[in-house]
């Protein structure tokens, strides 16, 4: 059959490529064994559901497969290989319940009847293959989502949620995926400033100060440039503080100050001019004001 493929280009010159092949195998053999290795470092966990209590297996990354590639400014882990986040919501089948793998057993018994009665009368089971690619996981946080939405969890919850749905946009080169990141990050960002001001740390690991610079770091990204400068600035100034972070906020500061001047010469919208050095004068603003009454 194969000599058939380019019958006709003979009388071309061509008389000696009957023997091609269209595709190659090796191609397929390199993505199989991608699969292999991807399979070996997963295992399954057997779980049982804290609102219906359906047992069943979760699918988890191992330890050992974790192999950091880089950091993004706001935390987010780009990983090579096999990306953990892609497994980080549980997810019973039998009633719909859903959440980051934290947060699974943590739940009030009246929150459990509020998925019973608003989530699982609706749910339609749905079965995922072994591997999750970054369109699995991104419905699996959309469906956490939903069940914190349902059940009104901390508004840390929902928060971190959104900043790992904008992390898996991220991962899609589209403009559509741009959109959705900017919506979930903005999402986020009301929720990490709803957290700080009324929950108690630390938050996900993250302690006061780190929940500061996040902040910062997500009104810079949404372009929100005041506020991100008094709560980058917070972070400098804070006695405590470690180096590390300080650093951190100092070069996103830095930043800042490129994409403020840039966004000058392209929009001229921006009115307000920044000292040299950013800093912000306190009784200027009710954010700062507020980070050290409470």
């Amino acid at each position: 059959m194969n000599n058939k493929i380019f019958s006709g280009l003979e009388q071309m010159g061509f008389d000696d490529v009957s023997h091609l092949k269209i595709y190659k195998q090796k191609n397929i053999e390199n993505k199989k064994n991608k699969m292999d290795k991807i399979k070996s470092l997963l295992y399954t966990k057997t779980l049982k559901c804290p609102v219906c209590g359906n047992e069943f297996k979760a699918i988890s990354v191992k330890s050992s497969a974790y192999r950091v590639v880089k950091k993004d400014t706001d935390f987010f882990i780009r990983y090579d290989l096999i990306n953990p986040y892609f497994y980080d919501v549980w997810l019973c089948n039998k009633c719909g319940y859903a959440t980051m793998k934290t947060d699974f057993e943590k739940l009030y018994s009246r929150e459990a009847e509020t998925i019973l009665k608003k989530i699982t009368p609706k749910w339609k089971g749905r079965e995922y293959p072994v591997i999750y690619d970054v369109h699995i996981a991104i419905e699996r946080y959309k469906l956490s989502l939903l069940n914190y939405v349902v059940i009104d969890s901390y508004a840390s919850k929902k928060a971190m949620n959104c900043l790992k749905l904008a992390w898996m946009y991220r991962l899609i080169d589209s403009d559509n995926a741009k959109e959705m990141e900017l919506m979930f990050l903005k999402e986020a960002l009301s929720g990490f400033q709803e957290a700080y001001y009324n929950e108690h740390f630390p938050i996900y690991g993250m302690d006061k100060f780190t929940a500061m610079y996040l902040i910062g770091e997500l009104h810079r990204r949404t372009g929100n440039y005041d506020d991100a400068l008094v709560w980058f600035s917070n972070v400098v100034t804070t006695p405590g503080v470690k180096a590390k972070l300080k650093d951190l906020a100092r070069n996103q500061k830095d930043l800042l100050k490129e994409e403020i001047a840039k966004a000058r010469i392209e929009s001229k919208k921006y009115s307000q001019t920044p000292t040299e050095d950013f800093e912000v004068p306190i009784k200027k603003s009710n954010i700062f004001s507020k980070l050290f009454n409470k």
